[in-house]
């Protein structure tokens, strides 16, 4: 495989890791890390590669400038050389130097520019915490949802939110 064609596929996981912070203390549009900045590096236990997916597994992690994407298996899929989803799954995590989301599993939809991340989603950012069983966000909008699931939490979203504290 080619290295430009090794590049294009993990940029096109690093979709992820252009996801602005979720929360009080949002990062501005113009410094949210957009894709196409800085080096992408990727690593796994083993993964292969060919012209419409790749898959990475075991420990595998996707990363640019300081966020990351990190999961037990990562894999991207499409047509005509193009990936147009990404999936990670087991132990999810994107992190980012404000905030950590974790679940279960994520799919990112390039062509509706989509992320979903399902299964017991925790949202923290400083000592800011929000749960849920779904979290949908919207690279082009921005919009973000939280939807309750069926674990503990009763099919409720939970949140705790410290407001800044002004005159310090």
């Amino acid at each position: 495989m080619s290295m430009t064609r090794t590049l294009t596929i993990a940029a096109a996981a690093l979709a992820l890791l252009a996801l602005p912070t979720i929360g009080g203390a949002q990062t501005t549009p113009q410094t949210a890390p957009r894709l196409g900045q800085g080096a992408v590096s990727y690593g796994a236990d083993a993964g292969e590669a060919t012209p419409n997916s790749l898959s990475l597994r075991g420990r595998a992690e996707v990363v640019q400038g300081q966020n990351r994407l990190r999961a037990d298996v990562i894999s991207g899929s499409g047509v005509n050389s193009e990936i147009d989803r990404i999936e990670a799954s087991g132990n999810v995590y994107f992190v980012t130097p404000e905030q950590t989301i974790r679940g279960d599993r994520a799919v990112f939809t390039l062509s509706d520019n989509e992320v979903v991340m399902t299964g017991d989603v925790i949202v923290t950012q400083g000592e800011n915490v929000m749960t849920g069983g779904r979290l949908t966000y919207n690279t082009a909008t921005r919009a973000v949802t939280m939807a309750g699931g069926a674990g503990s939490n009763g099919g409720r979203i939970r949140g705790v939110f410290y407001p800044e504290r002004s005159g310090n």
